[in-house]
């Protein structure tokens, strides 16, 4: 089969597209012929080298995490799906078991013709008739975040959101969830009427003056440790929540005022795939597998709006 394997650590431009060989389900797990899956940092910074230590690669390494595909085949102890089903879903490189939560999902990799996943899990579930392979395949990671930024921070009508980061498919997907807020979004200026379009009140750019007074900051793209000026636009008493590491601390940001917390949800406490499907991703370009490492290098260099997707059928 196809599929686009790392041979070392090293940039998305040294990965290739190999011949593999097909991988069989074992007990609790279903093999997916897979429609289409999409692009996530992971994708870029696992086989990176960045976490080496923490987490060893075995290679090749097959890269992939979000997919949405058919099940052509189910192992001993399986009867939440048959063969024929439609599913999609979320999981992360068996690499990474020691790092995921208490129900990981664990894939040998989904941008391949063909996949195993763990069965058990609400990382994955059957894919709705109303949901594309393609929607289905840009939605699991950016839906997931966003669904659980949504739980955890709670906005209230009428409040002011700072979005850093809103053109990613994070930023792209939870827009839209906000429009009851006055959403405040970073971006570039040609992406000014995608933003306001779904649901950005005030489009600015990643190095204007941020507002003053804002209740709830969600900060989707910068490291942690580089929010201090998000910190001093947030009023007494606000929220400022991020995806991305290293872990906050009251330190970083010069205020303890404030609740300063990173959103991970690696058991699904805020709900699985079955509780995102409603949603609706940004998918900005779709590539066929011959154009993957093209498609992860686009992803890796350049500007992009919302997912981009690899289609494999």
């Amino acid at each position: 089969m196809k599929a686009v394997v790392a041979h070392n650590y090293g940039p998305p431009e040294s990965y290739a597209l190999a011949d593999l060989p097909v991988p069989e389900p074992g007990p609790g797990q279903i093999q997916v012929r897979i429609a289409a899956a999409s692009i996530n940092p992971g994708d870029i910074v696992i086989p990176s080298g960045a976490y080496r230590e923490q987490t060893p690669l075995t290679f090749p390494h097959t890269v992939g995490n979000d997919f949405a595909g058919t099940v052509t085949k189910v192992g001993d102890g399986v009867d939440r799906y048959a063969e024929g089903d439609e599913v999609f879903g979320h999981a992360v490189p068996r690499a990474l078991k020691a790092m995921a939560g208490a129900n990981p999902s664990m894939t040998s990799g989904a941008m391949a013709e063909y996949a195993v996943f763990e069965a058990g899990t609400p990382f994955i579930a059957h894919r709705p008739a109303e949901l594309s392979p393609i929607d289905a395949a840009a939605l699991p990671t950016a839906g997931l975040t966003a669904h659980a930024l949504i739980a955890g921070a709670q906005p209230k009508e009428g409040e002011t959101v700072l979005v850093i980061g809103a053109t990613g498919g994070v930023g792209t997907t939870v827009l839209p969830l906000l429009r009851h807020t006055n959403v405040i979004a970073t971006g570039h200026a040609g992406d000014r009427d995608l933003l306001h379009e779904l649901g950005a009140k005030t489009v600015i750019g990643y190095n204007d003056a941020y507002p003053a007074d804002v209740d709830l900051g969600l900060n989707l793209v910068l490291p942690t440790d580089r929010l201090q000026r998000a910190a001093t636009a947030m009023r007494p008493g606000g929220r400022l929540f991020t995806i991305t590491f290293p872990p906050p601390r009251p330190e970083m940001i010069g205020r303890d005022d404030i609740r300063f917390e990173l959103v991970l949800d690696l058991d699904g406490r805020f709900g699985g795939m079955a509780e995102v499907a409603s949603l609706r991703p940004t998918v900005a370009a779709t590539y066929p597998i011959d154009d993957a490492v093209r498609a992860l290098t686009d992803f890796a260099r350049n500007h992009t709006v919302g997912k981009l997707v690899v289609v494999l059928e």
